[in-house]
């Protein structure tokens, strides 16, 4: 396993996890469901950016210039 795609993930299900974090906390409650909604986020985040393979790097001689 890369430490890249495992640091991939962690750090995009820690920023939907803060994000729907943020979001919740906007009436300064976090209830019930709203917890459900940022743990869902997390995991979201972590099946999806775990799965997803990285861009594999493009030469940069083949690229062209205007």
């Amino acid at each position: 396993m890369k430490i890249g795609s495992c640091a991939k993930a962690i750090v995009s299900a820690a920023s939907a996890g803060l994000a729907a974090f943020v979001t919740a906390m906007g009436d300064n409650v976090v209830s019930q469901g709203e917890w459900v909604t940022i743990g869902l986020a997390v995991l979201g985040a972590l099946g999806i950016a775990y799965v997803v393979p990285n861009a594999a790097q493009s030469d940069p001689s083949s690229r062209t210039r205007p």
